[in-house]
């Protein structure tokens, strides 16, 4: 089978399209033939290094990357008994080894769940690490309740159009940061207010909210402070080191809550997706499809940070 690996850390360019062996499931495993995956700024995290502690010190322990699948089962261990042969499938490898950008991969039948029927194995790739990394941020860090306000800081990109939607599917009060061109986008999935951030500054403006969801990490931990409430959550999915002195002492001190978020992949939350994505509450919103062919290029753009939602990589 066709696979992008690398077999050193670096810039996409130590990324290669090799032919290699078609992996057999094992008992508890499902082989799924690809039909799309999505690029994450963790594949670039992975190829730099940055994750070198979990990932191989070295080298890569594990060298095909690509966490967010789509596709249908082409074979099922002895002992899975969730999936058959010809289901259309999604979900997120990340836990797994990854794997995704290939053409085949096995995986154990805990991390895939049935494809909505409704949307295509494109936006079903779009779905699982990001979808899945704006709920828990939402719900269960930022504990948002019906009638609360929530901005989103980088309601543009791959996170943040998932976080506009799922927020409002939760009766939140949603603004969103974005630049001039974005606005409708963010209006049209369901933002009541937007902020132009290369007009204005939201921690500037005065505006307190109950929530503020963070996919960008530019703005000063104290700075972020005079957008909230005085009971009000920050989270970010950036990594602010600060937070990790600062969060609990604010917390402590002002009632606040201040915190860095990882997410956590698992299959109750990607079934409640599914449930969203089902009902037409929540869609994928997809800038560009590149091939399997053209992933460091998909890296690349991402990158560059400029991307309307997802960026995916159509393999069959």
């Amino acid at each position: 089978m066709k696979a992008v690996i690398f077999t050193k850390y670096g810039s996409q360019d130590v990324l290669q399209l090799a032919e290699i062996e078609k992996p057999a499931p094992q008992a508890d495993e499902v082989l799924v033939k690809i039909a799309a995956t999505a690029v994450n700024p963790a594949d670039n995290h992975l190829l730099s290094g940055m994750l070198r502690f979990s990932s191989g010190l070295l080298k890569p322990k594990n060298q095909i990357p690509g966490s967010d699948i789509a596709g249908r089962v082409e074979a099922v261990g002895r002992n899975v008994t969730g999936f058959q042969v010809g289901d259309a499938v999604f979900g997120d490898i990340s836990g797994h080894g990854r794997g995704g950008f290939a053409e085949y991969v096995a995986v154990p039948e805990s991390a895939l769940a049935l494809k909505p029927a409704n949307i295509s194995f494109a936006e079903a790739a779009a779905v699982p690490m990001t979808a899945v990394t704006a709920l828990q941020g939402l719900r269960d860090q930022g504990h948002l309740q019906a009638g609360q306000q929530v901005l989103i800081n980088g309601a543009s990109g791959g996170v943040g159009t998932f976080a506009v939607q799922i927020a409002r599917a939760l009766g939140g009060e949603v603004t969103a940061v974005v630049s001039t061109h974005k606005i409708e986008m963010a209006r049209s999935l369901g933002a009541s207010h937007t902020v132009d951030y290369t007009q204005e500054d939201f921690t500037q403006t005065g505006q307190q909210y109950d929530l503020v969801f963070d996919t960008v990490g530019n703005h000063s931990v104290a700075a972020c402070r005079r957008a909230l409430k005085p009971a009000g959550h920050f989270v970010t999915t950036t990594f602010l080191p600060t937070l990790l002195i600062l969060g609990p002492w604010i917390s402590f001190r002002d009632g606040q809550k201040m915190v860095n978020m990882m997410a956590k992949p698992n299959r109750q939350d990607l079934l409640f997706l599914k449930s969203l994505l089902e009902t037409g509450q929540v869609v994928a919103v997809i800038d560009r499809c590149y091939g399997l062919d053209e992933v460091p290029q998909a890296l690349r753009y991402l990158q560059e940070g400029h991307a309307k939602g997802k960026v995916i990589v159509s393999i069959s």
